[in-house]
């Protein structure tokens, strides 16, 4: 069957069903949708996403939670995707008139070739909706014509039957509003008679289902157990609160081989999506690896976390599809994708919550004891991640034999600490690597859109070409990437070219745009990928994730990082009680909190980049002082060696993840401020900062015009520019550069964009730093941008009263902000938590430069 049948039924001038030419969403699973529909004979219609189209049966009586009952399911034609948001009145006169309600819809699975399945007259699939939960059959009988096959719908004997119909779950499924041509006679929510034109509404408007009445309990939560006490008898253990919120995943670094002896665990290497997860008063959220919330594309996931009868938990995982290996990660991104509906898993390999417990400082060992017990039996969807204790040799050749990648070895005894460390360390068989898109070749021959992908890897500081990859990609994969690639493009290159590439010609060039994974040979002799092919698109990360990957290493070849003595456990955290803010009644461990919980965007700021911090050791309000140089004490915290202007040469602090950042903090930092340059380039600038410091009787909304100015004046030269509060009185405007330059330039550049603007309009600003200046006018401080100098951090709290936080911004938000202090300790994390887009998403791969002021 065709949308051909659909168009022929339908006169879409007089129906507001969907006209078949809507364009069917990218990126997003398959969907179900069942829909009560009011007809000449009242039924429930069945519809299954196969691809660009609904497969649609009639089912008279309705789903059955029985498995009993055979349902009979006449198979009608196939929909438009867009029927599935449908809900309303068709006409009476046209095909199909009456009343159309949505009964329930959500994403679907089948464990093999559905095509295939349908064609031999047996489909087993699985539903994750609001009323329809579990495995399902559709079974083809001899009976039906030609263009009307009747099939039997059958629920599978699963935790999910019982003697439960579809009639049973009718609340808050919308009725119609009036009896319509063709309305169920019978049905006691038919509306009286009208002579008025029906028409149909979109779903969107109507009511909201609400929750089914009394539809099966599924699965039973497991006896709940005392998990609490379980959890604070291991090592490390302590009582904590837990955000609603992602947190910052330990990563692990690429090794040669596996290292041997006890002291480590070896896991298989999964072939998927890093899933974050946290149960929150029993509600269950996902987030991919680099905080995008995944909740709503997994619903299987997030139902089989509910059931594992925990109030609060937080767990790390991979999100697989099949066994796990190379060869099923196409389906993964096929199914997630909309094109293909395998059935997902999430294999589980950490436990760093439990039921008030904070597991972080515990032994890896004991951490996955509890996280095995909590799993003893688990519920569909989820798996345990076991391990080979000691054996890294024989833990890799079992997981290469087996089809998988590799191996991870991680450390027994250690923590679980945010960020990249030798703690954790992948062993691949094939040799594959992560490149930044930036540009392609056009297409050859029958291919359209592209013909290879320039690549690019962050090295010395800057973007560098490594090759081009133009084989292992799939029609769809091709069709994917040709509608991702940017459209603003330019013949000059983008990155670095330090080896000749005579194919590249004629290619397109554009910024550092996404992320895509690459099997190859090695490199040519001039540094060029061999043989490349791609492996996937890799939508979990983005092009920064790539850069500050690079950063830390940049650091440990060029600083000459200290040698550390810091033991394998968490930090520390004393005087936990402590008031630091007292007249907000806001302790250490609050502080402690919440950088732990912004860790992954506040290390986005300062990862790599030395470091001045404002210490508070008796609180706000009394005596405070900055330190930039490493002092004894600091375990964790990296340092590099610079000169200073004096000639002497000191140990400036770097924090490079979470647990050094976190060091810093018990020792009483409040703020954090960094260069704007890396410690590997100190001499260097990559951001330059404008900061508007309103002086006595100026109106907040002067600064914000000021705001708009300056961005003005930068955009005539060609910059972009990021916007921050400061938490204190003004705003800040970044300027990234990418490629950076020397700091003379910086400030003479600066200088130049702050007087200009001071002298054309002397009334309202002014650049030079002398307060007897500033009364009703607005400081244009550019004096940041000079090789030692610091501006706080986006995510820094400000040690003033009240707890505000330095917080960036989109433009869009400039005209409603309040004040430059208007995010706090507590509306931060509830702003980052709920927001979808980072506002400051592309800074780290926007190129822009001073080269034309170079001269």
């Amino acid at each position: 069957m065709t949308l051909s049948q659909y168009r022929r039924k339908r006169d879409f001038t007089r129906t507001r069903e969907p006209a078949p030419e809507v364009a069917v969403p990218r990126g997003r699973r398959s969907l179900f949708v069942v829909q009560l529909h009011h007809a000449r004979r009242r039924h429930y219609d069945l519809r299954l996403q196969v691809g660009d189209t609904l497969k649609s049966w009639a089912v008279p009586k309705g789903p059955s939670f029985d498995p009993a009952v055979k349902r009979l399911a006449a198979e009608v034609e196939d929909h438009p995707v867009s029927y599935a948001d449908f809900e309303g009145d068709i006409p009476p006169g046209e095909y199909g008139a009456g009343h159309v309600a949505c009964f329930d819809r959500g994403v679907w699975s089948s464990d093999g070739d559905v095509a295939t399945q349908l064609r031999q007259g047996h489909l087993r699939f699985e539903l994750f909706g609001e009323r329809l939960k579990g495995a399902w059959h559709l079974v083809r009988t001899a009976r039906g014509t030609g263009d009307k096959p009747q099939w039997l719908l059958i629920k599978q004997d699963d935790a999910y039957a019982g003697r439960i119909e579809a009639d049973d779950l009718l609340d808050g499924v919308t009725p119609p509003r009036r009896r319509t041509a063709g309305a169920h006679k019978s049905d006691g929510t038919a509306a009286t008679r009208s002579t008025k034109k029906t028409t149909a509404t979109p779903r969107g408007t109507a009511a909201r289902a609400a929750p089914p009445r009394s539809a099966p309990a599924g699965p039973r939560r497991r006896r709940r157990r005392d998990w609490q006490a379980r959890a604070l008898r291991l090592p490390g253990a302590r009582a904590g609160t837990l955000a609603d919120a992602a947190f910052a995943p330990q990563l692990a670094r690429l090794a040669d081989r596996p290292p041997g002896g006890e002291d480590w665990l070896h896991e298989l290497k999964w072939d998927g999506y890093r899933l974050l997860a946290v149960l929150h008063d029993g509600k269950a959220r996902l987030w991919s690896r680099n905080a995008i919330e995944w909740t709503q594309r997994l619903p299987e996931i997030v139902q089989a976390l509910q059931r594992l009868g925990v109030a609060n938990a937080a767990l790390d995982g991979e999100l697989v599809a099949g066994s796990g290996t190379p060869a099923d990660f196409g389906r993964l991104q096929s199914t997630l994708a909309g094109q293909a509906q395998a059935p997902l898993n999430y294999v589980l390999f950490d436990l760093l919550h439990l039921d008030g417990v904070d597991l972080r400082a515990s032994p890896l060992r004991a951490r996955k004891e509890l996280l095995a017990a909590l799993l003893a039996t688990p519920p569909a969807h989820l798996a345990y991640s076991s391990h080979i204790d000691g054996d890294g040799a024989a833990a890799f050749a079992l997981a290469t034999a087996r089809g998988f990648e590799g191996s991870v070895a991680k450390r027994a005894a250690a923590p679980y600490h945010a960020g990249r460390s030798d703690d954790w360390r992948k062993i691949k068989q094939a040799r594959s690597e992560e490149y930044a898109v930036v540009g392609y070749t056009a297409p050859r021959g029958s291919r359209s859109g592209f013909g290879s992908l320039l690549l690019a890897r962050f090295s010395d500081g800057a973007w560098r070409y490594a090759g081009r990859v133009g084989s292992g990609f799939d029609a769809t994969q091709m069709q994917a990437v040709a509608a991702a690639l940017p459209r603003r493009t330019r013949a000059r290159p983008s990155v670095h070219i330090d080896a000749i590439d005579t194919d590249l010609r004629t290619a397109r060039w554009f910024a550092p745009a996404f992320v895509v994974e690459v099997f190859d040979r090695g490199r040519g002799r001039q540094g060029l990928l061999r043989q490349p092919s791609l492996k996937a698109v890799r939508e979990d990360k983005d092009v920064a994730e790539l850069r500050a990957e690079a950063a830390p290493a940049r650091a440990a070849a060029r600083a000459a990082p200290a040698q550390r003595s810091a033991a394998t456990d968490a930090v520390r955290i004393t005087h936990a009680d402590r008031l630091v803010f007292p007249a907000d009644a806001i302790r250490k461990q609050d502080v402690v909190d919440y950088y732990r919980a912004v860790a992954p965007w506040l290390l986005r700021e300062i990862a790599g980049r030395p470091l001045s911090v404002l210490r508070c050791p008796d609180g706000v309000g009394e005596t405070c002082f900055f330190q930039k140089h490493r002092t004894a004490g600091l375990n964790r915290v990296d340092h590099v060696r610079l000169t200073e202007e004096s000639g002497a040469v000191r140990d400036y602090l770097v924090v490079n993840d979470e647990q050094q950042l976190i060091e810093l903090v018990q020792f009483n930092a409040l703020e954090f401020h960094p260069w704007g340059a890396h410690a590997a380039t100190p001499d260097r600038a990559d951001r330059l900062v404008f900061d508007l410091d309103p002086g006595p009787g100026v109106a907040w909304s002067e600064v914000r015009r000021a705001a708009r100015d300056l961005r003005a004046r930068l955009d005539e030269i060609g910059l972009a520019a990021f916007l921050r509060t400061s938490g204190g009185k003004g705003l800040h405007l970044v300027v990234p550069l990418q490629p950076g330059c020397d700091w003379d330039l910086a400030k003479r550049f600066t200088h130049a964009v702050a007087s200009s603007l001071a002298q054309s309009e002397p009334a309202r600003f002014v650049a030079a730093a002398s307060k007897a200046r500033r009364n009703g006018r607005i400081f244009i401080d550019y004096l940041r941008n000079t090789r030692g100098a610091t501006s706080v951090a986006s995510y820094s709290l400000r040690a003033r009263a009240g707890a505000p936080v330095a917080m960036p911004l989109d433009w869009s938000e400039l005209g409603r902000l309040a004040s430059a202090a208007a995010f706090d300790l507590h509306s931060a994390r509830r702003r980052i938590a709920r927001r979808k887009l980072d506002p400051w998403d592309g800074i780290e791969t926007l190129r822009q430069s001073l080269e034309r002021w170079a001269g």
